[in-house]
């Protein structure tokens, strides 16, 4: 088999992503607080309270990806790749706190309205902080379409709401600056906030639906089994069971086969199986139960018609 240059290696491009995601973080943290400090806009301070969540978000993301790579263990034989989705959520919580510590700011600020200066340096921050935000998520888009990573994704989606946010306040200091529109400082704090919760619920679904086992979506499975039952000597196919962590696919389902074929056909058919499969979906574990067509037994495909017909 050739090798895979490193350069191109799933777990290399997402401590890649990673360690971007954090220094990106670190940097704009710091020059927002010293923007937030000058201008004495609430709109960048929610800004930077975003940056800060960032940091800590980033730094969970940046541990999550190398737990998540850890091979499996006697502890976790099926890896570590929920690691990730743990990431995921807990951003998803700090994503949450930050925008109700920015709605609570914006009311105050509504109710006990100030007059700000931001003056040119907070621009220029915002003008660097966007500049380098869309080079971080190019990045991370880049790296996600390699290697699947929901950590780098939930990360990426988080840094994509901070592209749209600083444009935001970058508009709402410009027309301050230039217009002396100070309520739209608030309004568009609040619309900060709105946002970040609206994606905090977005990548918190994403990791529960992870933690919590879900069915890849309906086209995949039908991939499946269409890839299964097209195999000459699978005469059916049923009990497909399927979820996914941080990189790994996980398929399990059962095959039916001629009575009469021997062990070592069997073992065969299912070789060609877990080779189409792992073609089609890349990193995978399979899991093929084989039995004798014709076989009545058990099935879990039944009793999940059953449990939903008593619904």
């Amino acid at each position: 088999m050739k090798a895979v240059p490193r350069q191109h290696d799933p777990a290399s491009l997402n401590r890649l992503a990673a360690t971007a995601s954090l220094a990106t973080a670190i940097l704009l943290t710091a020059a927002k607080l010293l923007a937030a400090i000058v201008s004495d806009s609430l709109a960048m301070l929610a800004s930077m309270i975003d940056s800060l969540a960032d940091i800590a978000g980033s730094a969970i993301t940046f541990i999550a990806v190398r737990i998540s790579q850890q091979p499996p263990d006697h502890s976790h034989r099926y890896g570590h790749g929920k690691a990730e989705s743990l990431s995921a959520l807990t951003q998803a919580s700090l994503v949450m706190g930050s925008a109700l510590f920015v709605l609570i700011g914006a009311g105050n600020r509504i109710a006990n309205p100030r007059v700000i200066e931001p003056g040119t340096f907070p621009i220029i921050v915002l003008m660097v902080s966007i500049t380098a935000t869309f080079c971080l998520v190019t990045l991370q888009q880049w790296v996600v379409n390699r290697t699947g990573s929901t950590a780098i994704a939930a990360d990426r989606l988080h840094y994509t709401a901070d592209f749209a946010t600083n444009i935001l306040v970058l508009v709402t200091l410009l027309a301050t600056t230039r217009f002396g529109i100070f309520w739209l400082d608030p309004l568009a704090a609040t619309l900060v906030a709105l946002y970040l919760a609206w994606q905090a619920c977005k990548i918190g679904k994403r990791a529960v639906d992870t933690l919590m086992d879900r069915e890849l979506g309906p086209a995949d499975r039908t991939r499946i089994e269409a890839l299964v039952c097209a195999h000459p000597d699978v005469q059916d196919c049923h009990d497909l069971r399927t979820r996914k962590a941080a990189n790994t696919t996980f398929i399990e389902f059962h095959i039916e086969l001629d009575p009469q074929m021997t062990i070592g056909r069997a073992h065969h058919v299912t070789d060609d199986l877990e080779a189409t499969l792992t073609s089609a979906f890349g990193e995978a574990e399979i899991i093929i139960h084989q039995e004798p067509a014709g076989l009545e037994d058990d099935r879990l495909d039944h009793r999940i018609a059953e449990a939903g017909e008593r619904r």
